[in-house]
């Protein structure tokens, strides 16, 4: 009888590693079974035996490490490869992403969440502030401004960052647990019904089928909030120390005052004060008019010296995808983005080229976005006021392409990357409605030229 022979073992063994690897028509199983048939079928003596149960160990053990690391080689290039790859260049602590879920309550959320972080910054320490007591609050001011101008006004949920605002100087504030807003048997915001509601009462009172209003309709209209959102409380404890709304916001310690509401268009001169044109700016607030270079200064400045920035602006894009988490502008006349010849790209119909320009799969070429081209798309209702955000850092994609951390109110569950998006610089110029700041971290000589 024939042993096999160590000298003839150890080459079978590379073998079978080098099939695995370079996955030969070889698979690991048949290259094992192979080898205890050998075994079986050759003679082999005690003295082997140990030799081959080590050099068999030490094989199965390069074998997983050789398939692990493969594998980990390629997955890691494949995301390397493909899509968008932020790296932070700056970020601002802010508080937990919250979820408006089905109401039209943004403005609310990004506001507060933006005095959140204000108070990240002066206090040092987490507040989490209650969105429906803003919601509630500026719901029965519109109600009455509604009623004043006869019915010719708008009426919503929507609203602005300086209704958020008001509401800290003219009422104070409440932290989220002592009025949460869900009374209705639901753990998230949902005012379809509420909305509905509120908006079928207050036209019934403009209608004044009484041939007079009746001194009660306020009364009666606040009730229906309370029934929907809670009554509001006179007094609440908050870490032990009992408060009301406004000495509350008295130990938040921060100044209505300082907040200023900034944009760029030319419809009115820069360095002035004008009521933004839009429906949602139902009280007629006013905001400082900047040259666009100036307001893209003023958010650069704020996030460098550590000031999120509250940010209202058109996400209803082709550009804009929360799923990818990305807010771009392509350039359409580039057609090198495509990796075609500029004739073949001009002879393509526009859905094809939006195929290929909106499919978010990498960094493309964008717009140089100018005053003019801002203007017209805002005259035009290309560029409405739709959501309201915050600003919380600035990034660079794998290209070196910059772009600005946004924190969003949508819940983290759909977003890849829980709960924030990258916005592009161009879209930012672009897309922009106004931006809410601390006027402290507006550059000096914009200051000066405001008059703040």
């Amino acid at each position: 009888m024939r042993c096999v022979s160590k000298f003839f073992f150890v080459p079978f063994s590379i073998f079978i590693v080098i099939s695995l690897v370079f996955k030969e028509k070889f698979c690991l199983l048949k290259n094992i079974c192979l080898l205890l048939k050998l075994r079986i079928q050759l003679m082999i003596t005690p003295k082997n035996m140990q030799f081959m149960r080590t050099i068999l160990s030490v094989l199965l053990l390069t074998v997983f490490m050789a398939a692990n690391t493969s594998g980990f080689s390629q997955e890691t290039k494949k995301k390397a490869d493909s899509g968008y790859v932020f790296t932070i260049v700056k970020q601002i602590p802010a508080t937990p992403v919250k979820n408006q879920y089905r109401s039209g309550t943004c403005w609310s959320y990004s506001t507060v969440g933006f005095l959140e972080a204000e108070l990240l910054r002066t206090k040092h320490d987490t507040f989490s502030l209650a969105d429906m007591f803003c919601v509630r609050k500026a719901y029965s001011e519109k109600a009455e401004m509604y009623v004043r101008f006869n019915g010719k006004h708008n009426f919503g949920g929507g609203g602005e960052a300086h209704d958020v605002v008001n509401v800290l100087r003219n009422y104070g504030m409440l932290p989220s647990e002592a009025y949460s807003g869900n009374v209705i048997g639901e753990d998230k915001p949902v005012h379809g019904e509420m909305d509905a509601v509120l908006e079928a009462m207050i036209n019934a009172i403009v209608k004044n089928p009484n041939k007079k209003l009746t001194p009660v309709w306020h009364q009666a209209f606040d009730g229906v909030l309370d029934a929907y959102l809670g009554k509001v409380p006179e007094k609440f404890t908050y870490k032990g120390k009992e408060y009301t709304p406004k000495s509350f916001a008295d130990m938040m310690g921060l100044n209505p005052d300082d907040y200023v509401e900034l944009t760029s268009f030319t419809h009115h001169p820069f360095y002035s004060r004008f009521i933004m044109e839009i429906p949602d700016n139902w009280v007629m607030n006013e905001s400082y008019n900047l040259p666009l270079n100036e307001l893209m200064e003023v958010i650069h400045n704020s996030l460098n010296n550590g000031y999120t920035v509250a940010w209202g602006a058109d996400v209803s894009e082709k550009g804009f995808s929360w799923k990818n988490g990305v807010a771009v502008v392509p350039d359409k006349n580039a057609p090198e983005i495509a990796g075609l010849e500029t004739a073949k790209w001009e002879k393509m119909s526009d859905a094809d080229k939006d195929k290929l320009l909106y499919k978010f799969d990498k960094p493309l070429p964008e717009k140089k976005i100018t005053q003019e081209e801002r203007q017209l798309e805002f005259d035009n209702y290309q560029t409405t006021d739709d959501h309201g955000m915050l600003i919380t850092g600035t990034a660079n994609d794998q290209n070196g392409n910059p772009y600005f951390l946004i924190k969003n109110s949508w819940g983290t569950d759909v977003s890849p990357y829980k709960g924030y998006f990258y916005a592009s610089e161009p879209y930012v110029q672009l897309k922009t409605i106004d931006i809410m700041v601390n006027k402290n971290a507006i550059p000096k000589e914009i200051r000066k030229k405001l008059g703040l």
